[in-house]
């Protein structure tokens, strides 16, 4: 059991769950968009360990606003304990491929040129050396950035053929989703090749007080611009009913962040391992966002067919 606690802290995208039976939960998320943007998904595979344990699939329709909430046995989820690969029933998802065996939809999607977050000594994923405190309340994850998808899926009797769309994968695992927190993430820019932002502003117990952390990976001509707490970066928030902004600075470095909201969908999420609380989430936000380096534009564009999330008392985070 401690080389598979080991192997998998230093391989976020594993499952990481090893020897925890309560108050605990673990997820990944699957956003799939086809070719043509008009199907945009999500399906979230995990387990819940609580008063009444169980493993799940959750599905949202980005487009039409609705979820549904597929519930199994604890039993039936299945992870694998050398590398990411996990069962829930007879359905499958690792960084490679999903296979879908569920009510109204069944199919195979295939992940190309997959984009990995980059380990570095001491940062095994996007948390940095955060990774390696135990008490974090919620841990974050990315499988990958951006990837190209192949298949098809049946949808309610129709077939949807997801090639030559785009992909993104993350995931969460620990007690609980944050009391507060903004997430966005966008890979449909207007520039060739693959560019992909993903950004969250959220509270975090610590000691028995907290702090405002935030996390930001911007994939840009084939490298990462992070932006983060334990980078040093510095950042401001501000809120209103239809926008956010962040501005994030560091190293002369600044990432400027427009989020227009978009109509979302009701998904279930976390508390103390349970799968009870509930968040909005939509797929069809944009982002208006402008790289500048020591004054300088080298970037500006918008991102479609964004996620969204805002969620609980967010004035905490502003400012």
């Amino acid at each position: 059991m401690l080389l598979t606690k080991l192997r998998a802290l230093w391989n976020p995208d594993q499952y990481q769950g090893w020897g925890r039976t309560r108050q605990y939960f673990e997820g990944w998320y699957f956003k799939v968009v086809s070719r043509d943007e008009r199907h945009a998904m999500a399906f979230i595979p995990g387990i819940s360990m609580g008063t009444e344990s169980h493993s799940f699939i959750q599905v949202m329709d980005g487009k039409a606003c609705k979820a549904t909430y597929h519930r199994f046995a604890a039993a039936d989820f299945v992870p694998s304990a050398k590398h990411f690969d996990v069962m829930v029933g007879h359905n499958q998802f690792n960084g490679q491929e999903i296979r879908l065996r569920l009510p109204d939809i069944s199919g195979t999607l295939r992940f190309q040129n997959t984009t990995p977050w980059p380990k570095m000594l001491g940062a095994p994923g996007i948390m940095g050396w955060y990774s390696f405190v135990p008490f974090m309340e919620c841990n974050h994850g990315i499988v990958s950035l951006d990837h190209q998808l192949e298949g098809v899926l049946q949808l309610g009797g129709k077939e949807v053929d997801f090639t030559g769309g785009r992909g993104y994968i993350e995931k969460d695992w620990g007690q609980s989703f944050p009391r507060a927190y903004v997430w966005m993430q966008s890979n449909h820019f207007e520039t060739e090749g693959k560019t992909s932002l993903m950004a969250s502003v959220a509270h975090i117990p610590w000691l028995g007080s907290y702090f405002i952390g935030f996390i930001s990976g911007f994939w840009l001509d084939g490298r990462l611009i992070k932006f983060a707490t334990y980078t040093g970066a510095k950042k401001h928030l501000e809120l209103s009913d239809q926008h956010l902004t962040l501005v994030l600075r560091q190293s002369g470095k600044e990432l400027r962040i427009l989020a227009q909201q978009a109509p979302g969908t009701a998904l279930v999420s976390p508390l103390s391992g349970e799968m009870t609380g509930k968040i909005q989430e939509s797929l069809q936000a944009s982002l208006q966002v402008e790289l500048l380096d020591k004054g300088v534009r080298v970037f500006e564009g918008t991102g479609r067919n964004a996620g969204l999330e805002v969620a609980g008392a967010v004035e905490v985070l502003t400012g």
